[in-house]
């Protein structure tokens, strides 16, 4: 018997909202900082998408919702109509190889630099804490500039371009959109008590924090419908220096308020080895989050054919999503069902350059 012949939960069909994913294996976010100045996602970027349209479901790369969204070189947009016209030939090329494809809508919040805000103005966050790290620049590694906190009426402002960035998605010919609260960018930084320090509704406590991420949410469905908005967490993950006192309370209210708003899926990082979430702690979170979210549950981090295949077989998750494997194998649905060798992605192109790196990993053609 071969490998491709043996049952298994990871290729089996499902629905999400309106749509039927072909397979559970869900080509996760990665930035590959390949847009051009204005940030409009290139003819290659097309290229790139199609090429793993054999996902049950892509998830791009984080697109910037404005301006003062942006943290990094070389990342896409979704706030003017060429982002979105470029983001439309990317859909359209997707759809045409039979696939399925959210755009993640995203704000840093503080992880940037003033050299890539308006102006050369302050980054954006609930409270004014700053990130102690260096991050990437134009002109190479810079530490982090010192963010203001967004006042109440920004706030608003803020949903409403998510709202915008949601609306302009359904135009370019998304299948949904995909919510970045996690990794220590914006929204995470409204979730958790280590950088949230505001007094107002959206501070202090549980249900105050949740109210920014519950507010974008109900932003994009107002577009797509609350079966089309996705959202991603990361409730252990120290990434961008993130913590909280409760995570356990927090994350458990906010999968419940997202079920009750009727999300169409929770997209949980799960880091790998040596990481909290590797132990019985993040077990218990995984446990928690199952219980308090009935629909579709989407495991990220680290995974493999093998630990998928747990996930999916327990009822841990409904679907799994591989982020770097799909670099280096356009074809990994098939390498997977068929047993065969994985390549290996070259990391010295994980980020900006050409066509290299990016679309020249060929496929396995059916070779075994």
């Amino acid at each position: 018997m071969t490998a491709c012949s043996v049952p298994s939960p990871i290729f089996s069909h499902i629905s999400l909202g309106r749509l039927g994913l072909a397979n559970r294996i869900v080509m996760a976010p990665m930035t590959r900082s390949r847009a051009g100045p204005q940030r409009v996602p290139s003819r290659l970027a097309a290229t790139y998408y199609a090429q793993r349209a054999t996902a049950g479901l892509i998830i791009t790369e984080g697109a910037h919702v404005s301006p003062e969204g942006v943290g990094f070189p070389g990342t896409p947009g979704m706030h003017t109509n060429e982002q979105a016209d470029g983001w439309g030939s990317v859909t359209r090329e997707v759809h045409a190889a039979g696939g399925r494809i959210y755009l993640q809508l995203w704000h840093v919040g503080r992880v940037s630099h003033v050299s890539m805000q308006p102006g050369g103005a302050p980054p954006v966050a609930p409270s004014a804490v700053a990130l102690d790290r260096s991050i990437y620049t134009e002109t190479g590694l810079q530490p982090a500039s010192a963010p203001r906190a967004l006042e109440r009426a920004e706030i608003r402002v803020v949903i409403e371009q998510f709202g915008r960035a949601a609306r302009l998605a359904h135009d370019a010919g998304f299948d949904g959109v995909d919510i970045h609260a996690a990794n220590g960018y914006l929204i995470d930084q409204f979730l958790r008590d280590g950088t949230n320090r505001r007094a107002d509704e959206y501070g202090g406590s549980i249900d105050n924090r949740a109210r920014f991420l519950l507010d974008i949410f109900e932003a994009a469905s107002a577009v797509w419908g609350p079966a089309q908005v996705g959202v991603r967490i990361s409730p252990l993950h120290p990434h961008n220096g993130m913590h909280d006192s409760d995570p356990q309370a927090l994350f458990r209210y906010v999968a419940h308020s997202l079920a009750e708003l009727g999300a169409g899926y929770l997209h949980v990082v799960e880091p790998g080895a040596g990481h909290p979430s590797s132990t019985a702690a993040g077990l218990h979170m995984i446990r928690a989050l199952r219980q308090a979210f009935p629909n579709r549950l989407m495991l990220d981090g680290g995974l493999d054919r093998s630990s998928a295949e747990r996930a999916i077989s327990a009822s841990k998750a409904d679907l799994v999503a591989l982020a770097t494997p799909f670099i280096a194998n356009p074809d990994l649905v098939e390498r997977l069902a068929k047993g065969l060798k994985l390549a290996l992605a070259d990391p010295r192109v994980y980020y900006e350059g050409g066509a290299a790196g990016y679309i020249d990993y060929p496929s396995f053609c059916g070779r075994e």
